[in-house]
């Protein structure tokens, strides 16, 4: 049972820049307002294996969620796994120069381990509620991202 989406924003800023956003873990807070706070878990530069918990306000409830880096391709793609309530969550971000700035690709998806009779029967009824309030909410994390690569010097 799998669950996914892509959007795409044109940022007015070099990969480089745009990387400086979204590999800055401490400061995403400040960045998206969809963002409570971030509690980092391991020390050292961005990369592979780089954890923190973040909290995020969705659907009105505030959620605390254990993050880490899977993959990361300096000024290219990053890639952010998540494990919470039964369902494995896939953040991928994707740079690529265009026009003397930067498309920045947010692909997630979600997917229910072991899904049962239960929790295939909550999909069906909230899934489509859950993955717009998703899309939301993405969308309006990449504008802020873009915002802020466009404001750096």
């Amino acid at each position: 049972m799998d669950h996914s989406i892509s959007l795409t924003q044109h940022v007015n800023a070099s990969p480089e820049r745009v990387w400086s956003v979204i590999t800055d873990i401490p400061g995403s807070a400040a960045t998206l307002s969809g963002v409570d706070s971030v509690q980092l878990l391991t020390d050292g530069p961005y990369g592979e294996g780089t954890r923190w918990k973040e909290t995020r306000k969705m659907l009105g409830k505030a959620e605390t969620v254990e993050m880490w880096v899977a993959e990361a391709h300096q000024h290219r793609s990053t890639t952010v796994k998540a494990l919470q309530g039964g369902a494995d969550y896939t953040t991928r971000f994707g740079l690529v120069p265009r026009e003397g700035g930067t498309d920045l690709t947010l692909s997630f998806g979600a997917e229910v381990i072991k899904p049962t009779f239960a929790s295939r029967l909550m999909m069906l009824l909230f899934g489509r509620m859950g993955m717009a309030a998703t899309r939301k909410a993405l969308t309006k994390d990449l504008a802020e991202i873009a915002a802020k690569a466009e404001s750096l010097p």
